[in-house]
């Protein structure tokens, strides 16, 4: 396998990373904003495969710890990563790297997509309730596993729920377009 970028796969990380911005300012503020981003993270890493889509979460992150304003609430800055909120945009590399490595080792089928993005996101919320017990104990004194879990996972559960079987959908439709259009090119 050859691993270099070509200019074909850096135009689609570019537009996997634009997407993830994008679903990013789509937003209901919250403590922790009900976003898209979970959505596009899923669709970018189903949609790219492995290698791809963690490079288009990595793009996205960094234009955001950069300043560019991609996360959630037109917000950008390595603050934010550091945040009481950084563990879950973090964790969307570990949703990619779980979608990725399935669809390229299982295929695209429907339960290997719902099946690795619940995954990739219940990783995710691991991830990132962890960063928020720390970092919210350091700024304003600890709290119980079971009020994080209830302020920043239980609110987003049916809402991912929802996220993750849009995407799985669209995976289903748009890869074979994309996948002729990739090899035609």
């Amino acid at each position: 396998m050859n691993n270099k970028l070509t200019a074909q796969d850096t135009a689609l990380i570019a537009m996997g990373a634009a997407l993830i911005a994008m679903c990013s300012w789509i937003s209901i503020p919250t403590a922790i904003p009900f976003t898209m981003q979970t959505f596009a993270v899923c669709l970018v890493s189903a949609l790219l495969g492995l290698r791809r889509g963690m490079w288009a979460v990595a793009c996205y992150l960094l234009l955001g710890a950069a300043g560019v304003p991609v996360f959630a609430g037109f917000t950008g800055g390595v603050g934010i990563l550091l945040g009481t909120t950084g563990g879950y945009l973090v964790g969307f590399l570990s949703t990619a790297l779980i979608v990725g490595l399935a669809v390229e080792k299982l295929g695209r089928s429907l339960p290997v997509l719902i099946g690795s993005m619940a995954v990739g996101i219940l990783v995710c919320y691991a991830f990132g309730t962890a960063w928020f017990l720390y970092v919210y104990a350091r700024k304003s004194g600890p709290i119980g596993l079971g009020t994080a879990l209830g302020w920043c996972v239980v609110p987003y559960l049916l809402p991912d729920a929802v996220k993750i079987v849009l995407a799985s959908t669209l995976v289903g439709r748009l890869y074979p377009i994309i996948d002729r259009e990739v090899r035609t090119a």
